[in-house]
């Protein structure tokens, strides 16, 4: 008799257990850095039994009703409620486990905003954030695997995305971002950027990994045939044989790539921040009307 559990899993399969992930988000079950994990080791699935140890600590049977947040109407009354998060002069930050239910409405004027989405409980089928920043910073942190849509307008500033997307093809968790900036920035960062979260550690976890690793080696370094299978085989030989030394290298090596990522970017933080502190100090001063003072006459020399 045959291993059902070892049967090879179909595309519609895995969209259909990508899709509960989904329901199980809505309801509550799994924040956004779970969701985009999970998501991605559907993906990578290639049995069943890999299929059902995603969805293990999941309720079986028929999903609950999800949440739906209430409809906005296209012609009539008010527009969309937002969450909003606001700093003047000041800092503000939400991150660690909180609820996103609605649109998310970010303001910085002067000021510092974090968003950190990774352990967010997420209600609803994608995150839509407004972000409006000037001469200020305003950073969003989401898991690496989403779907970043970035739009908007800036003036003086500047806006950009650095995120390990999801490859094509793959229904990711979306993040959507309406940016306007003067004089400010706007960055959505992944974890590759930031400090990281802490996670939990799954059954699934040890195959999604290696999957993981030689998806990403064989798709961004390039390398040929022979070399991604020395590869795959020394990192299941390491996985296999002591797989707490071989993650623990893994991770000593990402958290190098990560302060040395982090220590440029707090370079280029530091020579933004000098720019934008001289461009303040000559708008508040033309807004004063405060004259430019005129250079020192010549002093004739002594006899």
């Amino acid at each position: 008799m045959s291993d059902l559990g070892g049967m090879r899993a179909s595309d519609a399969e895995r969209e259909a257990v990508v899709e509960r992930l989904r329901e199980a988000s809505v309801d509550g079950r799994l924040t956004l850095a779970e969701l985009t994990e999970r998501t991605e080791a559907a993906y990578l699935a290639q049995t069943h039994a890999e299929l059902g140890q995603l969805t293990a600590d999941l309720p079986g049977g028929a999903p609950a009703p999800a949440y739906r947040p209430p409809a906005t109407g296209g012609g009539g009354g008010g527009g969309k409620v937002r969450k909003w998060i606001v700093a003047v002069m000041g800092d503000a930050k939400r991150q660690g486990s909180w609820r996103i239910d609605q649109e998310i409405g970010a303001v910085c004027v002067m000021g510092d905003v974090t968003l950190d989405l990774r352990e967010a409980e997420v209600r609803t089928n994608a995150i839509d954030i407004v972000a409006t920043c000037v001469m200020g910073d305003i950073k969003i942190i989401v898991p690496d695997g989403v779907d970043v849509e970035l739009s908007g307008m800036t003036i003086m500033g500047d806006k950009k995305v650095q995120v390990v997307e999801a490859p094509p093809n793959q229904n990711a968790p979306v993040v959507r971002v309406r940016a306007y900036v003067v004089m400010g920035d706007v960055k959505i960062i992944g974890d590759s950027r930031a400090r990281p979260i802490k996670r939990g550690w799954f059954a699934w976890s040890e195959w999604w990994q290696e999957r993981r690793a030689e998806a990403y080696h064989g798709l961004h370094h390039g390398l040929g045939h022979d070399a991604r299978h020395g590869l795959r085989h020394d990192l299941r030989h390491d996985l296999r044989h002591d797989p707490r030394q071989a993650l623990d290298e893994a991770r000593d090596s990402y958290r190098e790539m990560r302060r040395d990522a982090r220590e440029s970017h707090r370079e280029m933080r530091r020579e933004v921040r000098e720019t934008r502190r001289e461009a303040r100090d000559a708008w508040r001063d033309a807004r004063d009307g405060y004259p430019p003072e005129p250079p020192a006459p010549p002093q004739s020399p002594r006899r």
